[in-house]
């Protein structure tokens, strides 16, 4: 089975992106599942109905959320209607889901999305979610796991890696926007701190660097654009797995000017 994540896709230019290469990329390199994040995928704040159904149609199959899932109220109805998970640790009583099991091929896929605790919004302990969350897993014989784990500090991403080492196939990180390089292969688990955005790379996390600026030179916050033009990446990374086991791992980084890296993860033996 061959899985593929994009990271925080921001706005238009992100969502341009996929629409653009993602389903050649999933025909090159036989890809048989996309998980996207999408919590910024809407004008960089949320999620709206129009802009899920152009992410579905361009070939994604599931998408997962962060602390912005309910910055769009609409979500709210999308969640019994598509493939639309929010972080698993919001309290139960909050609409929708962060664990679904998919088939895919003739196995079984778990797609599991946490939020981390340090800067984010106020939910369950993420640790304790996620360890009970993937034993529930394996008591269904639920081998093939893939873990969001959308979180600010990189400690907090490394810990769940240390927690979840051994159990789940891959976990990758988002919500920094900034492409980490630490991709690699433990105990048969993928592990990446944070994949990085799918939108523009030459402003600030995807949005237009004017309002950041002045917020840095005078400490008042403003709110964030999305640039109208701006040059444009796609980052995506494909998992290899065998029987719940990460095998291989690469990250492709799709450019607008058709560049192309692709970079393997590195195996711990």
């Amino acid at each position: 089975m061959k899985i593929a994540f994009i990271g925080d896709i921001v706005g238009r230019p992100g969502r341009v992106m996929i629409a653009e290469h993602l389903k050649k990329l999933r025909a090159e390199y036989g890809i048989d599942f996309v998980v996207a994040n999408y919590e910024n995928a809407s004008h960089g704040f949320g999620l709206t109905k129009k802009n899920a159904e152009e992410l579905f149609k361009s070939g994604v199959d599931v998408m997962t959320g962060g602390n912005h899932t309910f910055d769009k109220k609409e979500i709210i109805d999308l969640f019994d209607v598509m493939e639309i998970l929010r972080p698993h640790n919001y309290p139960s009583s909050v609409a929708g889901t962060g664990m679904k099991i998919y088939d895919v091929g003739n196995e079984k896929l778990a797609v599991l999305n946490i939020m981390g605790h340090y800067g984010m919004p106020y939910v369950n302990n993420a640790f304790v979610c996620a360890d009970e969350s993937v034993n529930a897993l394996h008591v269904k014989s639920i081998k093939n796991i893939f873990v969001d784990f959308h979180a600010e500090a990189t400690s907090e991403k490394r810990a769940m890696m240390m927690l979840l080492e051994g159990k789940v196939s891959a976990i990758c990180g988002t919500h920094t926007h900034v492409s980490s390089d630490d991709l690699q292969i433990s105990k048969g688990t993928g592990y990446l701190s944070d994949i990085g955005l799918t939108g523009c790379r030459d402003n600030v996390i995807g949005m237009d660097k004017k309002v950041p600026l002045e917020a840095f030179f005078s400490g008042i916050k403003g709110h964030f654009d999305i640039p109208k033009s701006c040059k444009k990446i796609l980052q995506m990374v494909v998992y290899e797995l065998h029987d719940g086991k990460c095998e291989d791992a690469f990250k492709i980084k799709m450019f607008d000017n058709g560049e192309k890296i692709v970079t393997k993860a590195w195996i711990e033996k």
